[in-house]
């Protein structure tokens, strides 16, 4: 575990025109570590995120007989096939604070023909596993506790999985991706009617030569996997992590007279929602020089200070595709003239926190006016807005509104203390770093 520490902040970001790389991409770096181990010999992969969320897919592969080496800033990863998993030694799979984890895990532990038990930290252990446990029992693994919804849970991998039919209406890319990961190793067609989300697993499959074919109908995607055929090691690499720019995005819109540009970052169009939310609300911000590397488009991203941003009522369907983003938007909806509105945001309760509810608290502590239904939020922002007192955030394990008060700070006059910001280190370990490269200032007490 990280030891515990706290951020203090006491100025403003002054102008900056800079460039910068970020981390690689989360949601991929799971996804290529999990799919190499159903591979058959040595997959390489180059640019993996190395987060407490990144490390403990690893930790959790090779508890479960999979040879994982770091040579250079490549991770060797050495597959045995499909269903090539051994019984873990150790009781538990601890899956830490990674959603991502546990549920794609899952999909893999569901064809093997095992017991064990899926653990995490406090934060994982509330959050919602009804959503696989469903579709996967219905490919025959066990679930035990029986009727528990969450972790800890123990999984009992069938070895005569049933291809089936299935239709995903939360627009969930670790539901989605979960099912496709057990398929692999379940004979006969699995289908999935799904409605759009991330698509990072099937781009992966399709790149790795899998039997997987996508079909984009009017509002859903059409999914069919044909399992049982081996696939061969790869060569990756994973590039900066969409999710990762947000804080820097805000940062350089709203800091005047500056200038920004990200490098090699992942510009995969369903992860682009916030970039398309930005626009609409008259952010200046581009890709530019994409090109499509290993099944993904990579390009770079340009943001300029843009004063004349305007207040949005989003709709719901882009949501699925700016998830992680949503506390940093709320933060820069604070910050300029007139009410936003953010609509069809009830997933944001089921995250590492309730996001809704843990950031209209740090904006009212601010000064900010908020109001909140189950799936809504409007922000009337104030540009003028200053802190009298100290205030202090806590972030309740969330990383992402660890960042983004981080980002209101730089952006105001005022003290703000944020609480066990060690946080951050599941998904973004050099965020500190990284803002320091564009000029903020921190204190770190411990």
């Amino acid at each position: 575990m990280n030891k515990r520490f706290s951020v203090y902040l006491n100025s403003k970001i002054k102008k900056f025109n800079k460039a910068i790389y970020v981390e690689g991409d989360k949601s991929i770096s799971h996804r290529a570590l999990m799919v190499a181990s159903q591979c058959m010999g040595i997959s390489s992969i180059k640019g993996i995120l190395e987060s407490e969320d990144i490390n403990n897919t690893v930790n959790c592969l090779k508890a479960l007989g999979v040879k994982i080496l770091k040579k250079n800033n490549n991770y060797l990863v050495y597959g045995n096939g499909l269903g090539s998993f051994r019984k873990p030694a150790k009781k538990n799979l601890y899956c830490g604070n990674a959603g991502t984890l546990v549920r794609l895990l899952s999909g893999l532990l569901s064809t093997s023909n095992f017991k064990t038990k899926l653990t995490g930290d406090n934060s994982l252990n509330k959050r919602p596993m009804k959503r696989i446990i469903d579709p996967l029992s219905k490919i025959g693994a066990n679930f035990f506790p029986k009727k528990k919804t969450t972790l800890p849970l123990f999984i009992e991998g069938t070895n005569m999985p049933l291809a089936q039919k299935f239709e995903e209406k939360i627009g969930s890319a670790q539901i989605k991706s979960s099912i496709l990961l057990a398929s692999l190793n379940t004979p006969g067609i699995t289908t999935i009617m799904a409605a759009p989300s991330r698509d990072h697993t099937e781009n992966l499959l399709r790149y790795i030569n899998a039997d997987i074919k996508v079909k984009k109908l009017k509002k859903e995607n059409l999914i069919t996997l044909r399992g049982m055929k081996n696939l061969f090691s790869f060569n990756l690499e994973i590039f900066g992590d969409q999710s990762s720019c947000g804080p820097f995005i805000i940062l350089a819109l709203l800091t005047p007279k500056s200038k920004l540009v990200i490098k090699n970052v992942n510009c995969n169009p369903t992860r682009l929602g916030f970039i398309k939310i930005l626009k609409k609300m008259n952010a200046k911000i581009k890709i530019i020089n994409t090109k499509k590397k290993y099944g993904e488009f990579v390009g770079n991203l340009v943001c300029e200070s843009s004063p004349n941003l305007k207040p949005i009522n989003c709709s719901k369907k882009l949501v699925p595709f700016a998830i992680d983003e949503f506390p940093l938007l709320f933060i820069l909806s604070s910050l300029i003239k007139g009410k936003s509105k953010w609509n069809g945001i009830a997933e944001l309760r089921k995250k590492e926190s309730d996001r809704i509810k843990i950031m209209e608290a740090g904006l009212r502590k601010v000064g900010i006016k908020t109001k909140s239904t189950k799936d809504s939020l409007t922000i009337t922002g104030n540009p003028n807005i200053q802190i009298k007192k100290t205030i202090h955030i806590f972030p309740y394990n969330d990383h992402r509104i660890a960042m983004a008060f981080f980002c209101l700070k730089q952006l105001i006059n005022g003290k703000v203390l944020i609480h066990d910001f060690e946080c951050v280190k599941t998904s973004f370990p050099k965020f500190l770093m990284t803002m320091k490269k564009i000029g903020a200032k921190y204190e770190i007490q411990k």
